[in-house]
């Protein structure tokens, strides 16, 4: 039978359960296990597609275009698990599949209710991961316990380990024990009464892991074992990591978590093998070369928004060898400074995507500081369409030329809806969503980064290149790169006498592993060290 593990979490929110999980998952994974990943939310929004990247950080999209929740990026960042719709769902999902049952009749004659019907509900959506080919089956619960929102979850987890047995669950609590500077200790109380919340619902935890500043001592985790009534093995401590998030899984497995796992769910695991973990770490330690890229964005004083381009850059660092900086720039900063004081002395520039008009103008502005001073330039969905406005503008002279999405009225509308999108009313879930083929030019850059000439890759947009001015951009030097739909959509631009640049209107952060570089990222990372080392060249020609 499938195993299932519960990952729920206390104290506080932003814990970081979800890399926990993933942390498990890989870990798992890595003794020979078949591992499923899942997300449960408590927020009524259906997904997070309509949310602000203020409120909840970035909407990951999978392959089968669902709009799901940050962590999912963990779970894949980490593991192989499959992902899919079925990886997250959120009470707002939940509540509507019983309301629609409700209304086809399956319910008649009986009350709906939180129990039984909203809990069977959740309990089915976490049975749908359980199948012949899945030994393991990881539920992150999300929120914080004692959250009103969140106690369905709970009461539907509680009511599982019923259902298919104790021995096949497991329920580990994230929870986080505060040093107190004035005391100068670290104090237990709050995961006791964490746990006790989860006891009064009818959950034991069989594992605790205690997010903590500083080390917790042998009588620290002795107290917490015996108030929270769990072993002394199973207090997991997982101490803050100040290099990097990769650190996670080889702490969890110093401190035996692991073994712990395969020992309680009786699951028949091979040796764990962390060897090509090991020297990702090694590599992230030991550099050749640093460089500094400028992330201009909308949201860049907040790091969750764009998670996966800054792991992304990460990831590319480590297979070129490299130490990424990154500069978190508003574009709001450029519109009123202007780049030159801002952007000076960065070896490469991204922007990103985003949506709304706020800000679009100091990106535009950043394009063509990147565009004019040869600095490697790489554009992802809005960041491509900044970069076609600015061409447009200011090497093809269509003055005023912008995006329909920001200006209706625009006389040179080089960005506009996609034809699928114009009769589209509902905002949740009904743009271009998920991978989508894409076909290179020949002898292109981006061609020889991937070394392939057809690629899948993840979309969540409803604006594109405007076709009419395809010849105008290609007669003044700006090369269509990508295209799908049979040539009618272009994917990708770039400019083939600059050293980098390349725009895109998917999203390859999506699909970057710390183990498997996205081809873009390591590409334009390699031509920032490049652009870095032709810099310190010329400093040292002129100063001998």
């Amino acid at each position: 039978m499938t195993k299932h593990i519960f990952v729920t979490g206390g104290v506080v929110s932003s814990l970081g359960k979800g890399l926990t999980s993933a942390s498990i998952g890989m870990l798992l994974e890595r003794r020979g296990l078949r591992v499923k990943m899942q997300k449960l939310d408590p927020y009524i929004n259906v997904d997070p597609g309509t949310m602000s990247p203020y409120q909840h950080g970035e909407v990951y999209v999978l392959d089968d275009g669902s709009e799901t929740d940050l962590d999912l990026g963990h779970y894949e960042r980490f593991t192989h698990s499959p992902l899919t719709r079925d990886s997250n769902y959120t009470t707002g999902q939940i509540y509507l599949s019983v309301i629609e049952k409700e209304r086809r009749g399956e319910f008649l004659g009986k009350t709906v209710q939180v129990i039984p019907h909203i809990t069977n509900e959740i309990k089915s959506v976490i049975q749908k991961l359980a199948d012949d080919t899945t030994d393991v089956v990881i539920t992150e619960i999300g929120g914080t316990v004692g959250d009103i929102e969140s106690q369905p979850f709970l009461e539907a987890i509680r009511q599982f380990s019923l259902d298919i047995g104790k021995d096949n669950c497991l329920y580990i609590h994230l929870t986080l024990v505060p040093y107190l500077k004035v005391a100068g200790e670290l104090k237990t109380k709050p995961t006791q009464h964490s746990v006790g919340q989860l006891r009064q619902i009818g959950i034991q935890p069989d594992i605790l892991i205690c997010r903590t500043e500083r080390s917790i001592s042998l009588d620290e985790r002795k107290k917490m074992a015996l108030f929270c009534n769990v072993p002394l093995e199973a207090v997991i401590e997982e101490k803050d990591k100040d290099f990097s998030i990769y650190e996670v899984p080889l702490s969890l497995v110093e401190h035996g978590l692991d073994e712990l796992i395969v020992k309680k769910l009786h699951l028949s695991a091979s040796t764990l093998d962390l060897d090509d973990w090991r020297d990702l770490l090694h590599q992230l330690r030991n550099p050749k070369h640093e460089i500094s890229i400028a992330v201009v964005g909308k949201y860049a004083e907040h790091f969750d928004a764009y998670k996966s381009i800054y792991e992304s850059l990460d990831h590319a660092g480590i297979v070129n060898a490299a130490q990424v900086r990154i500069g978190k720039i508003r574009s709001e900063e450029i519109e009123r400074e202007g780049p030159e004081r801002i952007l000076s002395g960065y070896d490469g520039m991204l922007v990103p995507g985003g949506f709304g008009e706020r800000g679009i103008e100091g990106k535009i502005e950043a394009i063509r500081f990147a565009r004019e001073r040869g600095i490697p330039f790489f554009g992802i969905c809005l960041g491509m369409q900044c970069a076609v406005i600015e061409f447009a503008r200011h090497v093809i002279g269509l003055d005023g030329a912008h995006s329909t999405e920001f200006d209706r009225n625009t006389l040179h509308p080089v960005i506009c809806l996609l034809d699928e999108q114009r009769n589209v009313i509902e905002k949740g879930g009904t743009m271009r969503l998920g991978a989508q083929p894409t076909h290179l030019a020949e002898s292109s850059r981006v061609a020889a980064c991937y070394n392939v000439r057809d690629i899948f890759e993840r979309h969540r947009h409803r604006y594109e290149f405007n076709a009419a001015y395809r010849q105008q951009f290609a007669d003044h030097g700006m090369r269509v790169a990508g295209t799908s739909d049979g040539g009618k959509l272009v994917e990708i631009v770039e400019l083939a006498e600059h050293p980098w640049f390349v725009a895109v209107q998917f999203h390859p952060e999506f699909k970057s592993k710390p183990t498997a570089a996205h081809p873009l990222f390591a590409g334009f990372i390699e031509a920032a060290i490049q652009r870095r080392a032709s810099r310190s060249e010329r400093t040292s020609e002129v100063k001998a």
